[in-house]
């Protein structure tokens, strides 16, 4: 069978994505699953690999798309750098056109830095701000998969205060509709989303809240007389456990850290992101650019494996 091919931007060049690439790229597993192409700076990609110690040979199989930007000569490992910011998003641009033009199935993205971002003028806060304007999406989902639990997320980037703010019966109930559909995008067919509590306990009755009897209650019944095989709210106390164990196939957070805290204590290193409903499927890490390791050798590739690999497994689907 023929392997799908992923595009991965290099990330930040001041942080520790050069080095998790060659690492990645070194690794059996993502060359038996897939053919990677590196939109990034060859010079850079080079170094990353003498670096860490990978074999002439096998750095010799790297596909590099070398993209040449200003300012890189005198970045800084681990420190924020308007150069570095704009180095990143054109990677990202150019990793996202290759989709575009059926050069790649998919996009697998290391970690970038907002700081560095915002320094070079780029009007984006993150990788999915990034994939949603250059994708014409007006609202990208955020999935996290690790080991084989799924979580979708109502609002991300927001403070808790307009979080709760967000939890509103319309929303919910489209965005339940269109993870509904990414899932099925995803070969997902079978299987209940269990939409989680805000409040303690789900509010106890309007004892500690009534966001779920004001939104999530009337939204999960309304989309069920329509049809979705999906509950609520369960207490966010144990809905990811029962996620886990399989009783659902995929949970909708209701904010950032809700979701955020149960994937990654669960396994750091394997909680990958995947942007859904867009043209370009994504998956990425889930950790910074790490500068205070940055070009050290000490960064671990897991993640970025774990990312390409999952980008290969839904490419097929």
């Amino acid at each position: 069978m023929n392997r799908p091919v992923i595009a991965v931007p290099m990330g930040d060049p001041a942080g520790i994505g050069p080095e998790i690439i060659v690492k990645a790229l070194a690794s059996k597993d993502v060359q038996q699953a897939a053919e990677v192409i590196i939109a990034g700076n060859a010079q850079l990609i080079h170094k990353a690999a003498v670096l860490c110690g990978i074999p002439e040979e096998v750095e010799r199989t790297f596909n590099i798309l070398n993209i040449e930007t200003p300012g890189l000569e005198q970045f800084i490992p681990g420190q924020v750098s308007a150069a570095c910011g704009q180095a990143a998003f054109e990677y990202i641009k150019k990793a996202i056109e290759l989709v575009q033009e059926g050069k790649a199935c998919a996009v697998a993205t290391p970690p970038i830095n907002k700081e560095s971002l915002r320094a070079a003028g780029v009007p984006y806060i993150g990788h999915t701000e990034i994939f949603g304007a250059l994708t014409n999406t007006a609202d990208p989902l955020t999935l996290f998969e690790v080991h084989g639990m799924r979580v979708f997320f109502l609002s991300r980037h927001v403070s808790l205060r307009k979080a709760c703010d967000m939890v509103t019966k319309e929303r919910i109930m489209d965005y339940v509709v269109r993870c509904k559909k990414a899932l099925e995008q995803l070969g997902v067919q079978d299987g209940t989303m269990a939409v989680a509590g805000l409040n303690p306990h789900s509010g106890e009755h309007g004892l500690f809240g009534t966001e779920e009897g004001d939104a999530i209650v009337p939204a999960v019944e309304e989309l069920q007389k329509l049809g979705y095989d999906v509950v609520g709210p369960v207490s966010a106390d144990s809905v990811f456990h029962l996620a886990l164990k399989g009783r659902y196939n995929s949970v909708l957070s209701l904010y950032h850290d809700q979701g955020h805290i149960a994937t990654k204590t669960l396994d750091f290193e394997r909680t990958i992101a995947i942007t859904c409903g867009m043209p370009v499927l994504r998956t990425s890490v889930d950790h910074g650019t790490a500068f205070d390791i940055a070009w050290q050798n000490k960064a671990s590739a897991i993640s970025m494996i774990e990312a390409i690999l999952l980008a290969a497994k839904y490419s097929r689907v």
